[in-house]
């Protein structure tokens, strides 16, 4: 018998309505206690615990700072329950300088570096406490400002957000990732904030533009230039989101770049090590040296040896364009409202937000001072007031038949309670204390602007060509693909040295700082600067490395020059045409197709043509036929297919019997060599002749035993120069 399943009393819901609903809770836990700040304090729920833990072990300024270990015990037996590593980062990176703009804990010992933020030492190792300017933030708790909520065991209470007397958030900056949201609120100075919310104050209907005549732009720990235009950073500011361009500054000493100060979060070891694989990869011929300067009292000094007449500017905008001495900062400032819901704040928003809640805070404080006042004036003022002055008292007591009213009017025990209750019932005391406390405190942390703020135009790198001294050098590629460029244009470069099985096949005569070229035998086209290939002291390294051929592909020429150089190009079936160099680039390793080669077909190595010379093509087929043609009559193409060279028949090359061998370019009144094995024959300009016609004719036989053709070559004729 079967049994069926009771499920009386059980709820039931679908998964579908479960999981949605599980997710969701899941996403609200990660935003409001995890990843997102509250615009009162600008803390999230595990900094502020490692603050208000600091303050309940007696970690203020002034105190003697103790183990990291013990606070981060506190943090996570008390209120975090979460991994001691995560709560000690949070620690480290309100405690390091480099990181927070007013760093709220005094580290002790190893608390990482600009280098390397997360190389600080262990808990264990470290101490800790306050720093002055936490004060702030936890001067006013005890004073009924802000609400207490049970931990998460329910066995102490801890402040649902910290009382801060100045807009943490803005001052401090934040980052964090929530679900399906994050935050991404920049640094400022406080002098700059603290003025833009009197003007708040006193002109409730203030925009941006009047707000950014305080606020000139965020302000990082670590100094820089913020070049973004102004407009970029107005409009940042309507609207809380966008990106900020940061960049290091620097100095001219002795000659030599010094970088004193870099964007917020770039490590100088990054930025050198940047450099430096530049200089490895023949990449900034301008720089002779590096060094790492930076100390104690230089935390950041980068110098960079320049060679003489090298423009330091030009130099400097390379950099910034292709390392991290240039940044953009991504601005998202979504952040968690007093109605306890995240949203994205504009400046003024989020001012006028803060004062909000300074406002309620400040009221709070004075209701609860007064009450305290009402409650217990004239006992409490009345014995300390007493005890502080008990010789006057007596005296006053013994003298006067009515003691009371005269000791009253003495020592002022009233006034504090009057001052109190006009505050709170006026809206204009309450704005002027509020002013008068930010004013307060901006003077006791107040300090200098650290970023710069200049407009400048968009960094751009130096042509990779410009970089790279022009010196005449020769690129060779071998039979199996390897290639290398010989200093000067006089090497043979038959006569260098090839692995074992692999031979010479092409090479090309151009300068250092040229685009390279080599096309496969699928008539792709792949290029890079030529001072980048390997020295022909070596063998050569294959280009395989360097690029992304087909499968099965084999490199079959080179070519080099400038972007108005003209090569023919030309598949084995005998189809061909003239390319200029320009028109080949590419910046892709998959390289670029370029001649259309037929199926099974392969490439001839180029051929180059002189500049500013009339010239004859020749073209050579594998069983000897050897046609000159005029190079008018063939076109100037960008790519394609090509029109016929020489006539070879469509069955004879399907077959294999017959394909196009080899291309030239003759310069009139030069010679053409043909390579034959080990042996050339030179034909003169006189008798070039006797194999001279219109394109795609048969051609005419060579000489019987030079017909089995492994190359041309034409040679430009001797001048008296030579």
């Amino acid at each position: 018998m079967q049994n069926s399943l009771n499920l009386e009393g059980v709820e039931q819901q679908a998964l579908k309505e479960y999981t949605e609903k599980a997710y969701l809770d899941y996403s609200m836990y990660v935003i409001l206690d995890r990843a997102l700040p509250a615009i009162g304090d600008g803390l999230k729920p595990v900094q502020r615990r490692i603050i208000y833990s600091m303050s309940e072990l007696g970690l203020s300024a002034g105190s003697k700072p103790k183990k990291s270990a013990r606070t981060v015990g506190d943090v996570i037996g008390k209120f975090h329950p979460h991994g001691d590593s995560a709560c000690y980062e949070a620690m480290v990176l309100m405690a390091q300088a480099f990181s927070y703009r007013y760093p709220i804990i005094d580290g002790q010992g190893n608390w990482g570096s600009t280098d390397d933020p997360k190389s600080f030492a262990a808990m264990r190792y470290t101490e800790s406490r306050l720093t002055p300017y936490a004060k702030s933030l936890l001067s006013e708790l005890g004073h009924g400002t802000v609400d207490w909520t049970p931990n998460f065991d329910g066995t102490l209470s801890e402040p649902v957000v910290l009382p801060a007397r100045l807009p943490n958030l803005l001052l401090n900056g934040t980052t964090g990732i929530a679900v399906g949201m994050s935050t991404d609120v920049p640094p400022h100075n406080l002098r700059e904030v603290a003025s833009a919310l009197v003007h708040l104050i006193d002109n409730p209907k203030a925009a941006v533009a009047a707000l950014m005549k305080h606020i000139k732009g965020p302000d990082f720990p670590t100094g820089g230039e913020l070049v973004s235009p102004r407009a970029e950073i107005a409009e940042i500011y309507k609207t809380g989101s966008g990106t900020l361009r940061l960049r290091a500054t620097w100095r001219i000493e002795d000659g030599d770049i010094v970088i004193n100060s870099l964007p917020h979060q770039i490590s100088g070891s990054k930025v050198l090590e940047q450099i430096a694989t530049q200089m490895r990869n023949k990449k900034l011929p301008q720089v002779d040296d590096l060094r790492d300067e930076s100390d104690h009292e230089d935390p950041t000094r980068l110098v960079i040896s320049k060679k003489r007449g090298v423009d330091a500017e030009q130099l400097m905008l390379h950099l910034f364009a292709t390392t991290s001495l240039e940044r953009t900062l991504r601005v998202n400032m979504n952040v968690i409202g007093l109605n306890g819901r995240p949203r994205m704040f504009g400046l003024v928003e989020l001012l006028k937000e803060w004062l909000a809640f300074r406002k309620t805070t400040v009221k709070r404080r004075l209701e609860h001072r007064l009450q305290i006042v009402s409650d217990r004036l004239h006992v409490l003022d009345g014995l300390l007031v007493a005890y502080l002055n008990i010789d006057e008292v007596i005296a006053i007591i013994r003298s006067e038949d009515e003691p009371k009213p005269v000791l009253m009017k003495r020592f002022k025990l009233n006034d504090e309670r009057e001052t109190l209750e006009k505050t709170l019932k006026s809206a204009a005391r309450l704005k002027t204390l509020i002013k008068k406390e930010i004013l307060e405190d901006t003077e006791a942390w107040g300090d200098e602007r650290r970023t710069d703020i200049v407009e400048r135009d968009a960094a751009q790198a130096i042509d990779e060509t410009q970089l790279v001294a022009s010196e005449p050098v020769t690129v060779v590629i071998s039979k199996r693909g390897y290639a290398r460029a010989a200093k000067g244009h006089e090497i043979d470069p038959t006569a260098l040295s090839y692995k074992s099985g692999d031979s010479y096949l092409a090479a090309a005569q151009g300068r250092s700082n040229q685009q390279a070229m080599f096309i496969d035998s699928t008539g792709r086209v792949y290029s890079l600067i030529a001072h980048t290939l390997p020295s022909a002291r070596g063998q050569g390294e294959p280009l395989s490395g360097r690029f992304k051929p087909p499968d099965g592909a084999e490199f079959c020429g080179a070519m080099i020059g400038d972007d108005e150089q003209c090569y023919v190009l030309a598949s084995d079936s005998g189809y061909g045409f003239v390319a200029t160099l320009g028109d080949l680039v590419s910046r892709n390793k998959a390289g670029k197709a370029v001649l259309r080669v037929p199926q099974g077909g392969r490439a001839v190595v180029p051929a180059q043509v002189p500049k500013d010379a009339e010239c004859l093509i020749a073209a050579v087929s594998s069983i000897g036929r050897l046609l000159l043609f005029e190079m008018e009559e063939l076109p100037e193409l960008a790519r394609g297919k090509g029109n016929k060279l020489i006539n070879i028949p469509a069955a004879k090359y399907k077959s294999g019997e017959e394909h196009l061998a080899a291309v030239a370019v003759v310069p009139e009144d030069g010679d053409l060599q043909v390579f034959s094995g080990k042996r050339v024959m030179t034909i003169r300009w006189n008798d070039t002749d006797d194999y001279y016609g219109e394109r795609a004719l048969r051609g005419r036989m060579l000489p019987q035993g030079w017909r089995k053709v492994e190359r041309l070559a034409g040679i430009a004729p001797k001048t008296a120069e030579d």
